[in-house]
């Protein structure tokens, strides 16, 4: 059973219920976005991503091939020190 129902209008826009409103946790002034994926459109606030968003953006490729943890931290101290290196 859906969780609420919205009519478009002539000007192509829609009222955001207000059981989704406080869901989402959007005022006046929220921005949302509105993503397809797997044929189904997806309304979410923006700044909220799934653990699975951020992954495919990271990895659009696919699982990196998996490191010994010592380069892992390696590659993390050289990023800070290259970060926050005086100038």
């Amino acid at each position: 059973m859906p969780l609420a129902h919205s009519r478009l209008t002539a000007q192509g826009q829609i009222s955001v219920p207000s059981e989704i409103r406080r869901k989402l946790g959007v005022g006046p002034g929220s921005v949302l976005e509105w993503d397809e994926k797997n044929e189904e459109i997806i309304v979410r606030k923006v700044g909220q991503h799934t653990l699975a968003d951020v992954h495919d953006a990271l990895f659009p490729d696919g699982t990196p091939k998996r490191q010994a943890s010592t380069s892992v931290k390696d590659g993390i101290r050289k990023h800070i020190r290259q970060k926050y290196a005086r100038h």
